[in-house]
């Protein structure tokens, strides 16, 4: 089946494939062949942190699954969490991947390996028919999550899924995150004192007080113990997979998932592009697609209406 561009809420648009207009982005797909991976056999997935907001009916079937991106944590979706446990009466399940938030740190830190800790969880808390959402490099988990159904892993077990922001395609990932991970380091190493002196230092790479007040969420506090920065997330260990955020485990087609698959998109986001789509259809080819009037941080800059879009797509195909 092929791919069909809706507007599932008044605060979407129809995509036209004339204008979805082409930019720079997180993922620039590179022209060289790119090598598929196999799922990696001897990862040792790992038990993921995270927080569940249940229905008072104690329902514990359908549950919705939460994956963050880069640099974020099962915190960033709490209103999100609650509102679509309420509208839906389902749990709902945000996690911690590895590497982040109070999650282990762990190695490697690839799309294979984080799907493997997803699946973990899923399989360890009996979860069934569940409505699998991720945003940026969680989109990218969640799209592996999928791929691996029916191979690695039980075929039945997702109902669908909700890819925020990015596309599968394997790239480099832009400079922008480079500069993020290195300057966290170097307000490590310099052992800046305060909040603020870590927001000032930030700012020269990042002139968005709303995106640095996101990045030092991973700032620990400090106190009489910590009385120098210091980061939750392993930078050392980001720096060194850094390329990986860019990485994509399977060729177009080598493994397809046919379950109902939304993409949801900000307009003035560069990450899903028109020529994009036609590698989206060869993974996921009952997949939709809705455009929202925002950047890349979607649920963040139009919760209300990125609930609706999800609520109305999951009873839509429920």
């Amino acid at each position: 089946m092929q791919g069909r561009m809706i507007s599932i809420t008044n605060s979407g648009r129809f995509l036209s494939r004339t204008r979805l207009q082409s930019a720079k982005g997180l993922h620039r797909p590179t022209v060289q062949r790119i090598q598929s991976r196999p799922w990696t056999s001897n990862v040792q997935p790992i038990e993921l942190d995270y927080i569940v907001h249940s229905p008072r009916t104690n329902n514990k079937d359908k549950a919705v699954v939460i994956l963050h991106g880069f640099f974020g944590s099962k915190r960033n979706w709490n209103t999100i969490s609650k509102a679509l446990m309420e509208r839906l009466q389902r749990p709902v399940y945000a996690l911690d991947l590895r590497n982040h938030g109070t999650s282990p740190h762990a190695e490697p830190m690839t799309y294979e390996a984080m799907a493997a800790d997803v699946w973990k969880f899923i399989n360890g808390n009996n979860l069934s028919e569940v409505s699998l959402i991720g945003h940026s490099m969680g989109g990218k988990v969640a799209m592996s999550v999928a791929l691996a159904a029916g191979h690695e892993q039980p075929p039945h077990t997702l109902n669908h899924l909700v890819v925020v922001d990015v596309s599968p395609i394997k790239g480099r990932i832009s400079q922008q995150f480079i500069d993020y991970v290195n300057t966290l380091k170097k307000i490590e190493d310099l052992g800046l004192k305060t909040r603020k002196e870590a927001s000032d230092y930030l700012a020269q790479v990042e002139p968005d007080p709303g995106v640095r007040a996101f990045l030092l969420t991973n700032l620990l506090p400090f106190d009489k113990n910590n009385s120098q920065a210091h980061f939750m997330v392993p930078l050392n260990t980001f720096q060194d997979s850094i390329s990986n955020i860019g990485d994509f485990p399977y060729l177009p087609g080598e493994r397809v998932w046919n379950g109902q698959t939304l993409f949801v998109k900000g307009s003035r986001s560069p990450y899903i592009k028109e020529e994009h789509l036609h590698t989206i259809a060869r993974y996921f080819p009952n997949y939709q697609l809705e455009v929202m009037h925002t950047g890349h941080w979607v649920h963040a800059e139009k919760p209300k209406e990125f609930t609706d879009a999800v609520v109305n797509y999951v009873e839509t195909f429920n």
